[in-house]
């Protein structure tokens, strides 16, 4: 069974940094296979994209309101997917989800019905 756990959150400052980790099991050897995602939900809003990366980890796509300060990374022989949170401001507060596809192609993958195995969440909080 695909299993995902996420660590690292935590309460941080505004301008601090955090490194959130997504450990995953049950692929089988099979996590290469995967495209990785993280996604953040914040109270009263909708869960949101925040940045991917492909199989080999050679490609990685950012969003708007994270590029330049955020880095999402993976080791395929430790079975886990990073992301690092530089610069943080408040309105990063959230919960941190990690996610994964068995997508053949990139279509689609900023968005959460692309898909289908989720950790349980981290929460961020930045203090202004």
């Amino acid at each position: 069974q695909v299993q995902l756990v996420e660590s690292g959150g935590g309460l941080v400052q505004a301008g601090g940094s955090l490194r959130l980790s997504c450990a995953a099991s049950g692929f089988g050897g099979t996590f290469s296979s995967y495209v990785m995602g993280w996604f953040r939900q914040a109270p009263g809003k909708e869960r949101e994209f925040v940045a991917r990366v492909t199989w080999s980890g050679a490609g990685t796509y950012y969003a708007d309101s994270v590029k330049g300060r955020f880095t999402i990374s993976r080791d395929n022989a430790k079975n886990t997917v990073y992301l690092q949170m530089n610069s943080l401001k408040p309105e990063d507060t959230a919960v941190y989800y990690c996610a994964g596809t068995k997508k053949m192609t990139l279509a689609g993958t900023t968005t959460v019905n692309a898909y289908d195995n989720w950790g349980q969440g981290t929460q961020v909080t930045v203090s202004s």
